[in-house]
């Protein structure tokens, strides 16, 4: 399995569908990125080769492990590829790839995550199965339990919600709100202090999947897939607690590594408020020998955001190496831009993978300045200078009628996400008093037509103008069990005279 939620979660339904369908040895191995690193590397199956198996499956990963599937062969162990990331130029010579991605894969949906692939094989396997008699003297298993896994994997690795994406996950979150999920699911709503009867997209992308993340970001994720595998609530529960902690120290680690890369990035800032040809800078790429591996992905995406850039942010990996993680702006596909890397600098990168959004390299350190210069150079040639300004694309203003809690509950009860985000109105508002929460974020009172909304801005400290121009979400805030409106502010600008 991967090391993340994806991966996780993509292991999780591997080992319940398989055990369900009458499999009686099976096993899962995670690797821990600090020692292994990434994949189905020959290492990984020479440790796997211990375990004496027939057949190694993989969940999330696999598609770039060509010398891994070689070793596989060589110990004569068979492989099933099972993986939703882009292919390279070659293949693994695998016994099985299952990927959408992959050249000539007709099934229409290109958007699974790494466990909604397993959860597909696993409908494939309990329909030969069928077809084969298994079925006829015990019950077939209801597979569609497993769909809280696949639904919080398909919402933590932030993959496009197209229709068939949307469906597992409305699915998935139908079974959580009415107390169908794993023990393990459960006790990470406990954990996150959560509650499942009303779980949305938001509370799966923010509240469980990061901390599910903290076991492989800090500690091994094997933490993790116990914990959505075991059938003990209380030992789920306390798993859950585990993650729970770890999380609170990521964001330590994170927080306190984001302020020493604020520190740099004025400077970059300032060259970025360039033309974004000559003077500004199209990419950041940031290195510091005292980061944290596990968290330079979490950096990347809050820097990218902060500057619009496409980001890479490394950290020293194995002796000589640094491992980098990227994130990238909606006009760079990022992990066609590597590409381009590679094919200009054919020895520069070790490895690299990922997507559009996001990807991760490994180089020599020594090869730093030149990756920085060689990523910038393909951002120049890929990237129009339009996509280079941050834009704020909203659905107007909403008559203040509609700024109603039925309203709001009627948005949240949809399946928002990447590529199908919940509707951002813009109005103009009057600020009748505004402080600051916990030093970072902004709590407001405004007022539009007579009638007054709550506001918040989340990680913003700065005080609004008596009139502002705000682009929001409407939203449901729950406190003492009293529900009103709040207005979630994504921008906001002062008001035109």
């Amino acid at each position: 399995a991967d090391y993340d939620c994806d991966g996780a979660t993509a292991c999780a339904v591997g080992l319940r569908a398989l055990k369900s369908l009458g499999a009686r040895h099976v096993d899962y191995l995670v690797p821990n990125r600090f020692e292994y690193g990434y994949g189905l590397t020959p290492e990984i199956v020479r440790l796997a080769a211990q375990r004496q198996p027939d057949l190694l499956i993989t969940v999330d990963n696999g598609i770039a492990s060509v010398a891994g599937v070689e070793e596989a062969r060589r110990l004569g162990i068979q492989t099933l590829i099972t993986d939703h990331h882009l292919p390279g130029d070659a293949l693994p010579d695998a016994d099985v790839i299952v990927n959408p991605n992959q050249p000539g894969c007709p099934f229409p949906s290109k958007a699974l995550a790494g466990c909604g692939v397993m959860f597909y094989v696993a409908l494939a396997l309990r329909g030969e199965l069928r077809r084969r008699g298994a079925f006829a003297e015990r019950p077939e298993p209801n597979l569609a339990a497993l769909l809280d896994l696949v639904a919080l994997g398909t919402v933590a690795d932030v993959v496009p919600l197209d229709r068939n994406n949307r469906i597992l996950v409305a699915q998935g979150l139908a079974r959580m709100r009415a107390g169908k999920m794993q023990p393990g699911v459960a006790a990470l709503f406990r954990a996150a202090g959560r509650r499942p009867e009303t779980a949305t997209t938001f509370d799966l992308g923010f509240g469980l999947g990061p901390r599910l993340n903290a076991a492989g970001r800090l500690s091994d994720m094997a933490l993790g897939i116990e914990c959505l595998t075991t059938d003990d609530s209380a030992r789920a529960l306390n798993i859950a607690q585990e993650l729970d902690a770890l999380n609170r120290e990521r964001r330590g680690i994170e927080a306190e590594m984001q302020d020493e890369a604020l520190l740099r990035l004025d400077e970059i800032a300032a060259e970025a408020e360039g033309d974004g040809e000559s003077q500004g800078r199209a990419s950041v790429t940031l290195f510091d020998p005292d980061w944290h591996q596990g968290v330079i992905g979490i950096l990347a995406s809050r820097i990218k955001d902060k500057l619009h850039r496409p980001t890479f942010v490394l950290a020293r990996g194995n002796e000589g190496e640094v491992k980098g993680s990227g994130r990238s702006i909606p006009g760079l596909h990022l992990r066609d831009a590597l590409d381009l890397v590679a094919k200009h600098h054919p020895d520069l990168l070790l490895r690299f993978g990922g997507h559009a959004a996001a990807a991760g390299i490994t180089l020599r350190e020594d090869d730093l300045a030149l990756f920085e210069q060689a990523f910038e150079d393909v951002c120049r040639q890929l990237i129009a200078p339009a996509d280079l300004t941050r834009t704020l694309e909203t659905d107007g203003p909403l008559e203040t009628a509609h700024m109603s809690l039925d309203s709001a509950r009627l948005l949240q009860a949809q399946i928002w996400g990447q590529g199908f985000p919940p509707p951002l109105f813009a109005d103009e508002f009057r600020v009748e008093n505004q402080r600051i929460l916990k030093d970072k974020h902004l709590k407001l009172t405004l007022s539009k037509n007579g009638a007054r909304f709550d506001a918040i801005q989340f990680n913003f400290a700065a005080a609004a103008p008596a009139r502002i121009r705000a682009a929001y979400k409407l939203d449901v805030n729950e406190y003492n069990g009293v529900a009103s409106v709040q207005l979630m502010l994504e921008h906001f600008e002062p008001a035109q005279a």
